[in-house]
């Protein structure tokens, strides 16, 4: 995705990657971002946490791709979500997708998941 940075995650468990927005990427959303620029980092088990819109955040839990954060409700994040870890290169389509509906989401940027080599699920 354009203008992120792969680092060391600052709000998850030792080993996790972060997907993290560079300094010069807009922020339309800085609220849904709980540390720093980490939008959404990635497990050492594959799992992710990521934000989404809340609509969207819904259609994935509701079609079995996501459970809803421990903390989406106390801190009132409804789009704040972990995705299970992908088990095929179909799954990994469709959580590429999702990863790239919360990059969107964050930034106000509309990057097509299929220009990624993913397909929407």
């Amino acid at each position: 995705l354009p203008g992120t940075i792969d680092r060391p995650s600052i709000i998850s468990v030792p080993g996790a990657r972060a997907i993290w927005l560079a300094d010069d990427v807009d922020l339309v959303r800085p609220e849904v971002i709980l540390r720093g620029r980490e939008f959404a980092h990635i497990h050492p088990d594959g799992s992710l946490h990521a934000s989404l819109p809340p609509e969207r955040a819904r259609a994935a839990i509701d079609a079995g791709w996501a459970e809803p954060h421990p903390l989406a409700e106390p801190l009132g994040m409804p789009g704040l979500v972990m995705l299970y870890t992908p088990l095929t290169m179909a799954e990994l389509d469709v959580v590429v997708a999702l990863v790239v509906d919360s990059y969107n989401f964050v930034t106000g940027r509309s990057v097509d998941a299929a220009t990624l080599g993913a397909r929407e699920p």
